[in-house]
């Protein structure tokens, strides 16, 4: 008998594909890896720009912070999350700090 893995008389036995024995959730952590790399390179992205904006600011002699937009960022940020289900204070915490970060890559891009 190969237990059912589509060995015949003779051959070993193949190994479960990953994932096979644990429901999908190897798959699905792979999936979430995938995303979370995508997070990450949109986080990059975001943190590009906000230097490119930084330095257009001190070329145009701008204040570079901006406490008005930053909240208006948020508010954006909450109500998007609010249409997708998600938790307002998570989606406030997590664009707080994004929003930190780049504040910090526009007042270092000079």
């Amino acid at each position: 008998m190969n237990g059912g893995r589509g060995a015949g008389a003779g051959e070993r036995p193949r190994p479960d594909p990953p994932g096979a024995t644990d429901g999908g959730v190897t798959e699905l952590r792979e999936r979430i890896g995938a995303v979370d790399r995508e997070i990450l390179d949109a986080v990059a992205r975001r943190l590009e720009l906000a230097r490119r904006i930084g330095a257009r600011k001190r070329d145009a002699a701008s204040a570079t912070l901006d406490p008005e937009r930053e909240a208006a960022v948020i508010r954006r940020a909450v109500e998007t999350g609010r249409e997708l289900g998600l938790p307002a204070e998570a989606v406030r915490e997590l664009f707080w700090t994004l929003v930190g970060l780049c504040r910090s890559a526009q007042l270092d891009s000079g």
